[in-house]
C-alpha cells in the first residue's frame, strides 16, 4: 500500500477534530464502567484493515507508553483480522472466491483465545460495494446479533467499532453510479460511504447488555472534511479503502478515547522511530500471523495450523525486551 508523509500539523489537526468534538462513542450498557483493555486477554477481529494491524500496534504502544504508566506491561491483545471478511456473509458475484464470514470461525476463535474482551470492526466489505438496500442492511444486522449472541455466551464483553471511511476521491476513475449494472470491490458504488454510515448508525443504535459501540466513522469523516478545507486532495486512504499510517494512528486514538484512555499527542514520525513501538509492532505481527491460522479460516480454501506454542515462547522474550525498553525510556 502506498504511503504519504503527513506534516505534524496536519496529523494533530485531524486528531483534534476527531477527539475534541462531542463524544460519539456509546456504551449500550450505560450503567457499566468503561472497558479496560489491560490486565485481561483481548481478541481483535476484523477485515483487511485489522489484518494490516497498524491501529492495533498503535493501541498497544499507547498502553505501554509513559503517558499511561499504570497500564504498562499488562496488555494482551491477539489480533486476527482476515482480509475480505464480512459479518453479513455476503459476497459480490465477481469476487474470486466467496468472501469469508467471521461467524464461520468465531466459535473456534473464542475457544482458542479465551478472551475477556472482543474488539470487532466490520462493515467495509459487508455492503459488497453496492448501493444501500434493505436486504444487505438486514444481513449486516443479522450478523451483528449473531456476533453479540456468541460473544455473550462465551462470557466476554464486546466492543464494536463502526466501519472506517470509504473515500471516493482516490477512486474517482473507477467508481460507478447507483444505476450501474454491476458493483464490486474493483468497481465500487461512488456513494458507498453512505452505506458505511448507515451501518455505523445501526451499530450506534444498539441497546445490548455487555456491548460498547465506538464510532470510528463519524470522527474520521469529520477529520477528513477538516483537512479537505485546506488540502482538497487530502486522504487517509490512498486506495479509498485501506487507511495509511496517519489513518491507523487516528483510529487507535479514537478507540482509546472511547474506552476512557487519554493517549499522548505524539506525532507519527516520533512514534514510528521509537524503539518501543518497533518491538510492540513486531510482537503484534508475529502473534497475528501465528494465531490466525491456528484458529483456522476459509478464504478460497481452508487454512489451519497445529500450534502457536513456538510463537508464544518467542513473544515472551519480545515482551521482556518491551518491558526493559519501556522502563529505560521512562527513567
Amino acid at each position: 500500500m502506498p504511503h504519504r508523509r503527513f506534516s505534524t500539523a496536519f496529523i494533530l489537526a485531524a486528531i483534534a477534530v476527531a477527539l475534541f468534538q462531542p463524544a460519539r462513542s456509546t456504551a449500550a450498557d450505560t450503567g457499566n464502567p468503561a472497558i479496560a483493555l489491560t490486565g485481561q486477554r483481548v481478541l481483535v477481529l476484523g477485515d483487511s484493515i485489522t489484518q494490516d494491524g497498524r491501529y492495533v500496534s498503535f493501541v498497544e504502544y499507547f498502553l505501554h507508553s509513559s503517558s499511561l504508566p499504570a497500564t504498562a506491561e499488562t496488555s494482551d491483545l491477539i489480533s486476527i483480522g482476515l482480509s475480505s471478511e464480512t459479518l453479513s456473509g455476503l459476497s459480490e458475484k465477481s469476487h474470486p472466491f466467496p468472501r469469508p464470514c467471521v461467524l464461520e470461525r468465531l466459535d473456534r476463535a473464542l475457544k482458542a483465545v479465551k478472551p475477556k474482551i472482543v474488539l470487532a470492526c466490520y462493515g467495509m466489505n459487508d455492503g459488497i460495494y453496492h448501493p444501500s438496500s434493505p436486504e444487505r442492511l438486514a444481513a449486516f444486522t443479522s450478523g451483528l446479533h449473531d456476533l453479540i449472541t456468541q460473544i455473550r455466551a462465551s462470557g466476554a464483553r464486546l466492543v464494536l467499532l463502526t466501519p472506517p471511511l470509504f473515500d471516493e476521491l482516490p477512486l474517482r476513475t473507477r467508481t460507478v453510479p447507483a444505476t450501474a449494472a454491476e458493483f464490486a470491490y474493483s468497481k465500487p458504488y461512488a456513494g458507498y460511504d453512505d452505506v458505511l454510515a448507515e451501518f455505523a448508525r445501526t451499530e450506534l443504535a444498539l441497546h445490548e447488555p455487555g456491548v460498547m459501540v465506538i464510532d470510528l466513522h463519524g470522527p474520521l469523516a469529520a477529520a477528513l472534511a477538516s483537512q479537505r478545507e485546506h488540502n482538497p486532495t487530502f486522504t487517509f486512504s490512498p486506495d479509498g479503502i485501506h487507511p495509511n499510517d496517519a489513518g491507523h494512528l487516528l483510529i487507535a486514538r479514537i478507540i482509546l478515547q472511547g474506552l476512557g484512555y487519554a493517549p499522548a499527542n505524539d506525532d507519527l514520525a516520533h512514534i514510528k522511530a521509537d524503539p518501543l513501538f518497533l518491538l510492540i509492532s513486531n510482537r503484534r505481527q508475529l502473534r497475528s500471523e501465528a494465531w490466525l491460522p491456528f484458529v483456522g479460516y476459509n478464504r478460497g480454501g481452508h487454512f489451519k495450523s497445529a500450534s502457536v506454542d513456538a510463537t508464544e515462547r518467542a513473544c515472551v522474550h519480545l515482551q521482556q525486551e518491551i518491558d526493559a525498553t519501556g522502563f529505560n525510556l521512562k527513567n
